[in-house]
């Protein structure tokens, strides 16, 4: 069984407001293993981009981590010095922003974005540095003059391989990946899942992948979490759980994904997720759960315990 690599247990973080801390990842347990593709899926607001800030410790006031432990090959992220953690933030764990392809400065060359990256953690010649970022681009299916390029210059999809180019630059062991295919076309979307999947095997890297598209998820992924108004409320094998989802939140989500093959009826999830100021008491989909149980739901939060193997679910119909 492979080892793990990112083990993160009970994280909470919070957002202060003048009313009442907004509860976004609230008590978030989950690991990922050496060269595994661990998928993180929810409706937007569920707490999937402020996981991916928390692991990394880049979360910004009014944010703030008020408990739990990040453990990246032993290491706590979140109590070891921030010298120490810029050491291990694109070294050993890089990351492609939500919203990457405006990540990139508009008046730096592509070459000198990826060059600081490298320079900063790295001793190399200028010759070495050059050869470097151009193999780095045509990894990602671009070509060497791109390194010579304004980002303006380049299409939203180029823009992205770009950063996916800068966040392999220094051969991470684990790259978060947020929302990598937001706002790109079927065919360019296409590419950069591929991409994603060649980074496991040329990198050997894990790749954790944020997204609320199902679709997408269901093409790369090994694992899948599920994630609901800041809990994980399911984490499986992608297949198991795309062919038999457990909790009624993850039925919901996998049913509203159009199909090719069959003409079917699209089912959305009613209501609406709720104010993380001020959650349900028990479990946090109760409202709008078709399978919810008065008294039980309504009152006791589920725990997410196994119940297959490597099966994990939150939810009272499963005890």
């Amino acid at each position: 069984m492979p080892d793990t690599l990112l083990d993160v247990r009970n994280l909470i973080a919070y957002y202060m407001t003048p009313t009442a801390p907004v509860r976004a990842v609230d008590n978030v347990s989950f690991n990922v293993t050496e060269k595994e593709i661990l998928g993180i899926a929810g409706e937007s607001g569920c707490g999937k981009s402020t996981l991916a800030y928390s692991i990394l410790r880049l979360l910004k006031p009014p944010g703030y981590i008020r408990g739990g432990e990040v453990l990246f090959k032993g290491s706590d992220l979140l109590k070891i010095e921030e010298e120490e953690l810029r050491r291990i933030r694109w070294k050993h764990i890089s990351y492609i922003p939500q919203s990457s392809m405006n990540a990139l400065n508009p008046v730096m060359r592509i070459e000198e974005q990826i060059g600081d990256a490298i320079i900063n953690h790295e001793k190399i010649s200028k010759g070495e540095l050059r050869k470097r970022i151009e193999d780095l681009l045509v990894s990602v299916g671009l070509s060497p003059s791109v390194a010579h390029m304004y980002p303006h210059e380049l299409s939203g999809g180029m823009r992205q391989r770009v950063v996916i180019a800068m966040a392999m630059a220094l051969d991470p062991e684990l790259i978060i990946a947020d929302e990598p295919t937001t706002a790109l076309d079927v065919v360019v979307q296409r590419g950069i899942l591929q991409l994603l999947r060649d980074i496991r095997s040329k990198l050997k890297a894990s790749v954790i992948m944020i997204t609320h598209d199902m679709a997408a998820q269901a093409q790369i992924v090994d694992r899948l979490a599920i994630m609901y108004a800041g809990k994980i409320v399911e984490i499986g094998d992608a297949n198991d759980l795309f062919n038999d989802p457990l909790h009624p939140y993850s039925r919901a989500l996998i049913s509203a994904i159009p199909s090719i093959s069959e003409k079917k009826k699209l089912k959305g999830v009613p209501g609406f997720p709720p104010d993380l100021r001020s959650p349900p008491p028990g479990c946090r989909f109760y409202p709008r759960c078709p399978h919810r149980i008065p008294g039980k739901c309504n009152v006791d939060e589920p725990r997410l315990i196994e119940v297959k193997n490597d099966r994990l679910v939150a939810c009272h119909l499963y005890r």
